[in-house]
């Protein structure tokens, strides 16, 4: 479905006076400043190339009213692309990704944009038990299993896009089978993305299965709210709703321990510059190499309710996480090593240039008791809603 469009945007090019002369000095980036808001919210479907067995990979270009724009594509519900404005109606990017279906196949991506599952975070030695059974999963992070090993980032969705109004969105499906990755049960899983008027992304995940199984999914969008993603991403100013964190092992499981941010920079409860402490001297700053921890959520009840904020103070770009999730993991790009190249094939994504907040449950929950469980059981309906809310100040 294409809907009608009506408006008018005019690029604005780095270096106009040059680049209206002489076309050949056209610099590498470029802007849009939307003049007049659209009648109404559309969706755009699209080829975005074929697997290398042979399976046809779509792209959702979802637009409301205001401009606000999200590209979805159904390998791995990757988020590709996401347009919000500046305190100067400046529409950039603030998403990391890449131009073509290569280069999220091929090597070792790290997430981009991606939907997590079965088990998001990680999860100690790749074993766990239910019911007294053991079960062992791929370890492709050092000793430890990792977002679901080959997991739904990796494969084809199934999409039915939709109109609610003035929101507009995509849904996606698919079926895991019994003992994919190692994991029990027959997984049928939905994710939906929804881009809501008041320019909010909105993501339900919904999934239910025939055996007992350990269920955690999340979204690995990595962020760069000043829209260039040559700038790291160290001035940018979190707030976490958080009065604990789990600490880590040299592996990056939790020790059990919920430990106070009280004192330490792991304390976001005001927010600050992700760069303010991250070079402290500390051990778990060391065992992450940056911020890649688990922070419990306070006022967590099932309900929505407020995780984590994030505002860029070069554009005014403000965003805002609300989550029925027990914690978030904030993830500072730690492992961005220069290698990747950014979208529209100048320049790499170098250490720190985007950040994660990943509402989920606990890492390592199915060896912890203690923790939330993540046990889904047949009859039972997993369910969980995480919103993105962009504006300025």
């Amino acid at each position: 479905m294409k809907l009608n469009r009506n408006f008018l945007v005019v690029p604005v090019l780095l270096g106009m006076a040059f680049s209206l002369v002489n076309c050949k000095n056209k610099p590498k980036k470029e802007e849009t400043v939307v003049l007049k808001e659209m009648t109404q919210a559309t969706i755009t479907k699209s080829d975005f190339g074929m697997t290398s067995d042979s399976i046809a990979v779509e792209k959702y270009s979802l637009v409301n009213a205001n401009g606000m724009e999200v590209n979805i594509i159904t390998y791995g519900g990757i988020i590709t692309s996401l347009k919000v404005p500046s305190q100067d109606s400046i529409f950039k990017d603030v998403v990391l990704g890449h131009d073509s279906l290569d280069e999220y196949t091929s090597g070792n991506p790290p997430f981009f944009g991606a939907v997590i599952g079965r088990y998001g975070n990680r999860i100690a030695k790749g074993q766990f038990s239910i019911d007294g059974e053991e079960y062992q999963l791929p370890t492709n992070d050092g000793p430890n299993s990792l977002h679901g090993g080959k997991g739904f980032d990796k494969v084809v969705w199934a999409a039915e896009e939709f109109e609610d109004g003035e929101n507009v969105g995509v849904k996606l499906t698919y079926t895991s089978p019994d003992g994919d990755q190692g994991y029990p049960g027959n997984l049928e899983t939905m994710v939906t993305y929804t881009l809501l008027a008041e320019n909010t992304l909105k993501v339900d995940y919904e999934a239910s299965t025939d055996k007992p199984t350990v269920v955690n999914l999340t979204q690995h969008t990595y962020f760069n709210l000043s829209g260039d993603f040559d700038n790291t991403i160290l001035d940018t100013e979190v707030m976490l709703n958080a009065d604990q964190f789990l600490p880590v092992n040299e592996t990056l499981i939790p020790t059990g321990e919920l430990r106070s941010v009280e004192g330490t920079p792991f304390d976001f409860r005001e927010e600050k510059p992700i760069g303010a402490e991250i070079d402290a001297e500390n051990d778990q700053l060391k065992k992450g190499q940056g911020y890649d921890h688990c922070w419990i959520l306070n006022d967590e009840n099932g309900a929505m309710h407020l995780a984590a904020t994030a505002y860029d103070p070069s554009s005014g770009r403000f965003l805002e996480v609300m989550t029925t999730e027990p914690a978030i993991q904030f993830y500072t790009g730690n492992f961005l090593d220069g290698t990747l190249t950014q979208k529209g094939g100048e320049g790499t994504y170098a250490l720190r240039s985007g950040f994660c907040l990943e509402t989920q449950h606990y890492p390592d929950s199915p060896n912890q008791p203690e923790f939330p469980s993540t046990l889904l059981k047949p009859g039972e309906t997993y369910r969980t809603t995480t919103s993105f809310k962009f504006s300025v100040r």
